[in-house]
Formats: C-alpha cells, sequence, structure tokens
C-alpha cells in the first residue's frame, strides 16, 4: 500500500471553462503516453485530458471473457492519470461488441457536454473502429474530430491534404503537432486543380509549411506520389459523409474504385494517416449532431458487459495517497462503520490495523465508528480504548423501537456516521488488511456513476481440523446466486452478493429499505440495482477472507431468511402475493447425544424504511 507517492496538483474543476477538454480513444494502450502527449499539443491552451480505453469483443463470445483485459488496459490508464497533471483522474474502459458507440453513449454525457476534441485511435474506413464507420462518428458527436491510425509514430514530415478549407485551422494544428520540428507540404486535394483561396496567406502565415502542391486529376494519385516523402498523412473530411470517391475516369466517364479516398491511400501505404473533421467548419454550415441508435442488448449481454468493466481488484486502488487526491478534489467525506456482536477476539486487530492505515498514517477515513448489538463480552471495551466512538444500536433512534440483526445495525449506523461515502466491514476478520476499505472506496472515488460496491474474495473453510482454501459461501451458492439467476438475472454475475464488506454513497443508501437481519445484503442489492441500475454496482477483488466459519444450523437459517427476502422483492416485481401465505417459522433439528427433536424457530427479517423518510434522519441532515 502506497500512502506516501508525491502526487501532482490537478486543475481544480473550478477551471475547467478556461482549459481544453480533450477525450482519448484507444484500442491499444501500448504507446499511451504518445497518445497523451499528442492530445496536450493539439490543445489550444491548458488542457484537461480524459482517457478511454477500448475492449472490442467479437460477435460470439461473451464480454465477461476480457474482464482481465479490461482490469489490465484500467490499469494503464490509471497510472498515467497519477502521474500526469494534465490527465483526469477518472478514468474509462469500455468492453462491448461496439465499444466506440459505448463510449459515445456513456462516457461524453459524463463529462457534460465539456470535451471540446475527440482524439480516436482509427481503424480507417475500410472496417469500422469500436464498432462504429467513420460516417456514423462524424455525425453522433458535436465536438471537434481527429482520427489517427496506428498504435505509433515518430515526428518527421508531414503531407497536409485539404480539399477546400473547412478543416483548415484545425487540420493545421493536427499537422504540426505531428511534424514536430519537421516541415510540412500542403498537398490542394481538388479534383478541378483549383487551389485554395487562402494558400498563399497560410503559406506566409506557417513557415513551417516550406512547399505547396496543387494535384490535378486524380486526388490519391497525387497524395501517394508525395506520401513516399513523408511520414505522415492528414487529411480533411466533410462534415457529414465520408471522404470523398475517386473522379470519373478521363477516358471512361466511370469511377474506377467505388471505394473512400482514405481506404485506397491505406491500402497503398503504411504510413499513420489522420482524418479531422472540425465542429465549426470555416467554409460551409455545420450540420447538428445526429443520434446514433444502439443495438439492442439482451440482458446475458449486458451482465456480460457490466462484469468485464464493474469488476475491480484491491491492487488498483493500494496508492492510497492518489484516493486521497480524488477524496479532496471531490469534497467527499468517509466513514467506516463496524457492526460487532461478541467480537473480542478480533476487534482489537481490526481496529489497530485500519485507524493506523486510513487515519493517522493516510487520513483517507474521516472516522471509525463501532456499531455494537449489545455485545456480552469485552468489544465495546476494546473499541473504546482504542478511542473510537462506540453506539448501542438500540439507543439509535430509540423512538423508531429496536430490532435484533445485523442489518438493524446497518441502518441505525446511518444516522449515527457522518460520511458522504459509508463503508461497512465486518469484525470477525482474521486476515484483517486495509485492502478490505480501500478496495471498496476505489471505485466510488474514481467513477461518478457507481453508487454501491461489494467486495469479494477467496473463502478458506476449515474441514477435518484443516484450513481449505475454498469452500466457504456456502450459502451464497447453494441458495443467493442460484435464486439471483433464477428471478434477477442482471444480477447474476455479483460474484458474493452475501459478502459482509461493501460501501456506497449516503445519497443512494438512504433511498433504500434495509432488512433487519440476514436478508440486510439481499434486499440493498435488489433495491440499489432496481433504483439506480446495473452499472451503479461495482465489485471488487479483496483477495483472501479469513473468518470464523458458521455452524451448518446457522447457515440454515440465513438461508430461510434470505429466501423470505427474495420471495418479498418478487411479489412487487412479479405482482403477486406469495409471502403472506408463508410459514415464517422454521423447524430446527435438535441431533445431540441424549435428545433428538424438532425446535421451532421464528426466522422472519423486519423491513426498516428508507432512512431518507426518518423524520429524525432529516432533521439531522438539515433535508427539507
Amino acid at each position: 500500500m502506497n500512502t506516501n507517492a508525491t502526487k501532482p496538483t490537478k486543475t481544480p474543476d473550478a477551471n475547467r471553462d478556461s482549459m481544453d477538454h480533450i477525450l482519448v480513444v484507444l484500442s491499444d494502450t501500448t504507446h499511451l503516453e504518445s497518445w497523451v502527449n499528442l492530445a496536450a499539443q493539439l490543445a489550444r491552451g491548458p488542457a484537461m485530458i480524459h482517457l478511454c480505453a477500448l475492449v472490442d469483443v467479437p460477435t460470439g463470445v461473451s464480454p465477461s471473457e476480457y474482464a482481465l483485459q479490461a482490469r489490465q488496459k484500467r490499469d494503464a490508464l490509471d497510472v498515467l492519470a497519477r502521474a500526469r497533471v494534465d490527465v483526469h483522474d477518472t478514468t474509462s474502459v469500455m468492453v462491448d461488441y461496439q465499444p466506440l458507440a459505448r463510449a459515445l453513449g456513456d462516457v461524453m454525457p459524463s463529462l457534460d457536454g465539456t470535451v471540446d476534441l475527440l482524439l480516436v485511435q482509427w481503424a480507417g474506413p475500410a472496417d469500422a473502429t469500436g464498432g462504429m464507420t467513420t460516417h456514423e462518428l462524424f455525425n453522433a458527436v458535436a465536438c471537434d474530430v481527429v482520427l489517427l491510425t496506428r498504435e505509433h509514430w515518430e515526428h518527421g514530415p508531414v503531407l497536409l491534404s485539404l480539399r477546400g478549407g473547412p478543416n483548415l485551422t484545425l487540420s493545421v494544428r493536427v499537422a504540426k503537432a505531428l511534424a514536430g520540428t519537421s516541415p510540412i507540404t500542403l498537398f490542394n486535394a481538388s479534383p478541378a486543380g483549383r487551389a485554395l483561396p487562402n494558400l498563399q496567406g497560410l503559406l506566409r502565415e506557417e513557415p513551417q509549411i516550406t512547399r505547396a502542391v496543387t494535384a490535378i486529376g486524380d486526388p490519391a494519385e497525387g497524395i501517394l506520389r508525395e506520401a513516399r516523402f513523408h511520414s505522415a498523412l492528414v487529411m480533411g473530411a466533410g462534415p457529414t459523409q465520408p471522404p470523398t470517391l475517386a473522379p470519373p475516369s478521363a477516358a471512361t466517364g466511370s469511377t474506377p474504385e467505388a471505394k473512400p479516398l482514405t481506404q485506397r491511400i491505406l491500402e497503398q501505404t503504411e504510413f499513420p494517416l489522420v482524418l479531422v473533421r472540425t465542429r465549426t467548419p470555416e467554409q460551409i454550415a455545420f450540420h447538428a449532431p445526429l443520434f446514433i441508435p444502439r443495438a439492442k442488448e439482451d440482458w446475458s449481454t449486458r451482465v456480460d458487459r457490466w462484469f468485464a468493466q464493474n469488476t475491480y481488484h484491491n491492487h488498483e486502488f493500494e496508492d492510497v495517497g492518489a484516493l486521497l487526491a480524488m477524496k479532496a478534489k471531490q469534497g467527499l467525506t468517509i466513514s467506516l462503520g463496524l457492526p460487532a456482536l461478541n467480537e473480542a477476539e478480533t476487534i482489537d486487530k481490526v481496529i489497530a490495523t485500519l485507524k493506523q492505515a486510513l487515519m493517522i498514517d493516510a487520513p483517507l477515513l474521516d472516522e471509525i465508528v463501532l456499531i455494537d448489538s449489545n455485545s456480552t463480552d469485552d468489544t465495546p471495551k476494546i473499541a473504546g480504548k482504542h478511542g473510537v466512538p462506540v453506539f448501542q444500536h438500540p439507543d439509535i433512534l430509540p423512538e423508531m423501537g429496536t430490532f435484533r440483526g445485523k442489518g438493524e445495525a446497518l441502518w441505525k449506523s446511518l444516522h449515527a456516521l457522518k460520511g458522504d461515502i459509508i463503508v461497512w466491514v465486518d469484525t470477525d476478520i482474521v486476515n484483517i488488511h486495509p485492502r478490505f476499505v480501500y478496495g471498496l472506496i476505489g471505485p466510488l472515488l474514481k467513477t461518478p456513476q457507481v453508487q454501491y460496491v461489494k467486495g469479494y474474495y477467496q473463502r478458506p473453510i476449515k474441514i477435518g481440523g484443516e484450513l481449505q482454501a475454498f469452500g466457504g459461501g456456502r450459502v451464497t451458492e447453494l441458495v443467493a446466486r442460484p435464486l439471483l439467476n433464477l428471478f434477477y438475472p442482471e444480477l447474476s454475475g455479483v460474484i458474493q452478493p452475501l459478502s459482509g464488506e461493501y460501501a456506497g454513497r449516503r445519497t443512494a443508501l438512504e433511498q433504500v429499505p434495509f432488512f433487519s437481519g440476514y436478508g440486510v445484503e439481499t434486499g440493498m442489492l435488489i433495491d440499489l440495482h432496481e433504483k439506480f441500475g446495473l452499472d451503479a454496482i461495482a465489485q471488487t477483488d479483496l483477495d483472501v477472507r479469513i473468518h470464523r466459519n458458521q455452524e451448518l444450523s446457522s447457515l440454515s437459517r440465513m438461508a430461510f431468511a434470505i429466501m423470505q427476502v427474495f420471495i418479498a422483492r418478487m411479489e412487487g416485481r412479479y405482482d403477486t402475493q406469495l409471502l403472506d401465505k408463508a410459514n415464517r417459522t422454521m423447524k430446527m433439528i435438535v441431533q445431540e447425544p441424549e435428545r433428538l427433536a424438532l425446535q421451532l424457530t421464528d426466522i422472519a427479517d423486519n423491513e426498516r424504511p428508507p432512512m431518507i423518510m426518518v423524520d429524525a434522519y432529516r432533521q439531522a441532515r438539515g433535508i427539507d
């Protein structure tokens, strides 16, 4: 965990109107810094660069197969974002059959319409880039666009081809950025042989343009002749149509090759080609952006895409210094709530470890609070020794009464805790580590649309006195995940829906009800999904979690309660009544050396209303 990294100071959002916002969209992140350097050179002044990587999923392959590739690309983007002042902290990876369309539909709106320039790694007109043709791309966005082939390029002489001047200023800017100190040749690609009307003025104003060539005849042939002496070609594009076709043959009057000009050039040369389209053409009227409908996505594909894009690993957030910078920039406070019932064996190490790493060494957490459920051991006393406030959950909102159960403690803790982000971590973890907290906070700080983060991990289990690496999470695999797949398939990609480590934004958590007992995690997950959608949920791999495994009878009671929550939520979803006819008691089997019997146990979760509906909560937080 890195808490002492020297962080560059990011430009505050308050100055965003005074800078160029550039969105860089890449399929290959191998030469990422070269692309960012180019983006910075294309800015007209101070720049804020936003990074998005694409993972293009072949037809017939599940997007979930690309979860690790998405993580690798996200790592590459985040490393550069942490290293450079001009790169925004929030980066994106789109995993899709049409990832570019997904990026334009999801990422650009999240930037509040501030994108001035879109820089895209381009596959060329022969193949759609990220599932979009050049024509669709130009029609979909209302900003300057620069499309550049190849993963890498070197500074060198640039051939600048213009067919009439609507993209003149932006094209020159791009040509100069690619040329470095090398010369630029201006190529007037007018089929009729007409020179640009401002050609001489341009030559006088830009001394780096050392030659001007006007083609007479087929522009492709002229460009290919000149291209042999240059390292890149920059071309202006029309506003609504792909580049023009080759002109009719003088001999036959027919079009020799019915292909776009850029495609003909790409097929016959290997140097980088750049297509430029400006938002405000200098000679012809611009069109309004056109909506490009997405292909309809079935639920299975949507889940697979979500799995690849929203599944994180804790190592992505181990630079706590970077998290601190994002927290400060967003002006957020973070609370850690520790629900506990008789956890004296582990609570000392849990609090000592998390407080030292995440409050003293690096103030990522603004408070740590123990939410106790009337422990009969020394749990509250140990927490007090560490200076951690202790609340008995029955004493919180006493006018609301109280129920037994972890869910009740979590619901009431929303009133007791102060933070904008709430993190809950179980207190029976033997191998406690700061990753159990920063791994949950990271996605919330990094991705504004994420409202709720679940932890998942390997869960060893003791069998015959020996610790086996896998086998924990029995209720998850035998009850929760099968029921999710049956009735809430959109949530079938959540690896451990019952995990006790999760975090969320207060503004989301206060809007959903809480079940008082074992069903709290199930109900919270379903309700947050119903209210905010799948993309508002993320999950983080927290590696290994070692804790006290419960007896089978306890797991049976847990499963019984969780199934009741599923039934309760299915009633609303499928407009049916089941739970009022269901039995809420369970006959537990008692099998002891001197006793074999059935014991009737009442197992029914009580449903608490969304905290935002509680008068005392609204008054305490100044909510009208």
